[in-house]
């Protein structure tokens, strides 16, 4: 059977978005398996011979790492991860060009970290280095650089990175490939009527609320995860696909527009390089509680963030940075580069615009953020 809406969202996807999880790419034993890998590869390539720009995600390296050194399972300490990462990560590199050099293509090792997003100069030269290999033929095999990456091994995962590099690409589809069939409405491990979810228009605090917070034995990320991953880019007007990647020929399915897996549909429209950065890559340096008319004002009638509906601030900013926008219960439903310092923005907070020059001598901005510098992110 064949699903028209997948059939068109495939066909539309000129570039795509591919991540896979530790666990599709080992075996119990915590070794690479040589033969999911070279499914993997042989799908991508006929993804590519379809004339689509293909980035691989790949989580696996440290889990490579442990295999490697038989330890049996993932460390808990962060040396060790990090020790981990550095012996597989060259692993895992070279079983993937083992595997895609019987079609020719050539792989190129992408390793980021976090701040490399949050940089604006280095998220471009990011997006240019995979646009250069793109024109190359080549296919980017990204993954986090974990042998220097504190905090994103110790709280991050690939499916939030593979949702950055989504909107850093603008790429139509991303794909999550993980040992689940999907999203269901409730556990399957423990409700056998539980039910697949073929097609989500929107995810809501519900759909957040049915992923629960299931984790694997050697990936970092469950299932929330990935549905805040594919959040990010249905927001940014893409689209986005949870499925089994343990089920041979999944992807041959997904790309012949066939209904396994969950597919999540663009919820919000299609948004420049810009604000994908600024609503949904860089990370906030503070936050500016605001009052609900504020919260009206910016959220649904497009207006600037005025200093009289701001009631609190935190964290330290300098003008320029990126901040988050929350109403008073501290729900998150903007971001916006701010025009004060945290300092001068908890001083200027509540007042009328024409009372800021009195109040610190200069009066060089009416609004606290403006709105061509500012992203509703719900």
């Amino acid at each position: 059977m064949i699903d028209p809406v997948r059939q068109e969202v495939v066909a539309l996807a000129h570039t795509v978005v591919i991540k896979v999880g530790t666990n599709v790419l080992t075996g119990a034993d915590g070794r690479l398996a040589p033969e999911r890998l070279q499914q993997l590869a042989d799908q991508i390539y006929r993804i590519r011979a379809l004339g689509k720009k293909v980035v691989l995600v790949s989580s696996g390296a440290i889990g490579a790492g442990v295999g490697r050194l038989n330890l049996g399972k993932r460390p808990i300490h962060l040396p060790q991860l990090q020790a981990c990462a550095a012996i597989g990560q060259s692993l895992l590199m070279r079983a993937y060009e083992e595997c895609l050099a019987r079609y020719e293509i050539p792989t190129a090792q992408v390793l980021l970290t976090a701040s490399d997003f949050d940089s604006r100069v280095r998220y471009l030269n990011a997006r240019n280095t995979l646009l250069a290999l793109f024109e190359w033929g080549c296919l980017p095999i990204i993954n986090e650089n974990d042998t220097v990456s504190v905090a994103e091994i110790k709280f991050g995962d690939n499916d939030h990175l593979a949702a950055l590099v989504t909107n850093l690409l603008q790429a139509p589809l991303l794909i999550l490939l993980t040992v689940v069939d999907g999203l269901f409405d409730s556990d399957p491990n423990t409700n056998p009527r539980a039910r697949l979810l073929t097609t989500v228009p929107r995810i809501d605090p519900a759909i957040l609320n049915m992923a629960g917070s299931s984790r694997s034995s050697l990936g970092t990320g469950g299932m929330r995860s990935k549905i805040r991953a594919a959040r990010l880019a249905t927001a940014a007007g893409e689209s986005a696909i949870m499925a089994n990647g343990s089920v041979p020929g999944i992807l041959d399915d997904l790309f012949a527009g066939k209904p396994v897996g969950t597919l999540f549909l663009p919820h919000g429209g299609t948004m420049t390089a810009w604000k994908r950065w600024l609503g949904f890559t860089a990370r906030p340096r503070g936050q500016l509680v605001v009052d609900r008319g504020a919260r009206d004002a910016v959220e649904t009638r497009g207006r600037s963030l005025l200093p009289i509906g701001v009631v609190g601030v935190s964290g330290s900013f300098i003008k320029g940075d990126v901040v988050s926008l929350s109403d008073a219960s501290g729900v998150e439903f903007a971001r916006g580069l701010s025009n004060y310092s945290s300092t001068d923005a908890a001083r200027i907070c509540g007042l009328r615009s024409d009372q800021i020059g009195d109040l610190l001598g200069h009066f060089p901005y009416e609004e606290v953020v403006h709105r061509d510098n500012l992203v509703v992110v719900v």
